[in-house]
């Protein structure tokens, strides 16, 4: 009989819970289904006395991270501590210098230090499992580095914020502005302690760059993503959307091309027809596109108990049964570090403004946009608003680059009341 599995579970919150409720619930079938019997040695946390609603008198009790990484009678160290630096950073890198393999929940910090991590990792013999970073219970990590193996990946892009997708979900459903969207899911829990990782994109970029690094065999870049979030989007943004049969959402792309990889979280309009277009609420999707298989589509939950520790769990058992891949799905040391590539790819961009009412106003700004080398498709102008005209244009298609040339003119003139709001227009 194989020796039994022992996790040391740093972290016990809502996924590191979840973790433990699917090792008691299904010890039997975790059995079967891997050959050896999974059990929780030790765990670790800030507060002892929480009630987190699952009996862990079983377990022994780390109140350091470090030192549960380092006990003999952990074989898998599970982090799901969170943060790029602090004790999830040094616990990790305690268990893999005592020899032990990771599963983590941590897409910050893989995102971050990725690299010199499955360095560090693979000169040990070690593994490094992350299913649960990127889109919560949707098994994407597995579909790249093992169903989709056989092919050239040519493009990854999805929605992998679910709150961000809740908040314009909210907005185009109920007619809320964007701050009471916000505070609906602030409510509700849904935002992050610094809200920033969620509504700024951070959160979303960082599992941008690990698909990023499986897809196109490169180092994990996140300083190299174009960064946006949906602060900006109001509800005429949704609205005028809506009217022209798009929706918006907070989009990852990521491609290599001849100039470099570009990667780009952005909020942008896809035709509400579209897969990623009729994905409501909090729920994650991920379309990844191959030379040999074409479109897949991957559509699941994206955050909350269940899913994450799911994914965390079938890390757990592929340790189990013996199943090793590189980090991210061929050694570290053949990863190259890609130049980086602003997205240049033309395409139709939606643009809103306020402009001055008065004579001359509208055609200063369609002699800026065909200085840049802009066409406009379509115009359109809203009820006045005092002295301000609202503004809604749809050029044809065009680089970022001849609209941001476009964008720092108008910036320059006295006829724009307010920054502009440029949001690319993504025909999938």
């Amino acid at each position: 009989m194989a020796q039994p599995l022992r996790l040391g579970i740093a972290g016990l919150g809502t996924v590191g819970t979840g973790v433990v409720k699917i090792v008691r619930k299904h010890a039997a079938l975790l059995e079967a289904r891997t050959g050896r019997r999974i059990a929780i040695s030790a765990v670790s946390a800030r507060d002892r006395a929480k009630d987190r609603g699952v009996n862990l008198n079983d377990y022994a009790w780390e109140t350091d991270a470090v030192a549960l990484a380092r006990r003999d009678d952990v074989d898998v160290f599970v982090e799901l501590i969170g943060g790029d630096e602090g004790p999830a950073k040094a616990a990790v890198e305690a268990a893999l210098a005592a020899g032990k393999d990771v599963v983590t929940a941590n897409k910050a910090l893989l995102a971050m230090h990725g690299q010199a991590l499955a360095e560090t990792a693979e000169a040990a013999g070690r593994a490094i499992r992350f299913e649960a970073a990127v889109a919560g219970g949707i098994p994407v990590i597995k579909a790249l580095t093992e169903g989709l193996a056989g092919n050239e990946i040519t493009r990854v892009m999805g929605v992998m914020n679910g709150t961000c997708n809740y908040i314009l979900t909210r907005m185009e459903k109920a007619g809320l502005t964007y701050e009471e969207a916000f505070a609906e899911a602030d409510g509700l829990g849904y935002v992050e302690a610094d809200p920033t990782l969620d509504v700024g994109g951070i959160d979303a970029g960082h599992k941008l760059a690990l698909l990023s690094a499986i897809a196109f065999g490169t180092r994990p870049d996140f300083g190299g993503i174009e960064l946006e979030g949906i602060e900006r989007v109001a509800i005429e943004d949704i609205r005028a959307a809506a009217d022209m049969g798009y929706r918006i959402k907070l989009l990852g792309v990521a491609q290599r091309t001849g100039r470099g990889l570009e990667q780009r979280m952005q909020p942008c309009l896809v035709p509400s027809k579209s897969p990623l277009g009729q994905l409501q609420g909090g729920t994650n999707m991920v379309v990844i596109e191959g030379d040999a298989v074409g479109q897949v589509v991957l559509r699941g939950p994206g955050a909350g108990e269940g899913p994450t520790a799911s994914a965390v769990m079938g890390d757990v058992c592929d340790l189990a049964r013996g199943f090793r891949l590189p980090v991210f799905g061929q050694p570290a040391a053949t990863l190259d570090a890609a130049p980086r590539a602003r997205s240049e790819l033309p395409a139709p961009f939606y643009l809103r403004m306020g402009l001055l009412d008065k004579p001359g106003a509208l055609a200063k700004v369609a002699a800026i946009l065909g200085n840049a080398g802009v066409s406009i498709d379509r115009m359109r102008q809203y009820g006045h608003a005092d002295t301000s005209a609202p503004v809604l244009i749809v050029t044809h298609r065009t680089a970022r680059s001849a609209i941001d040339t476009a964008l720092e003119a108008m910036s320059a003139t006295d006829v724009v009341t307010e920054a502009p709001v440029a949001l690319r227009i993504e025909h999938l």
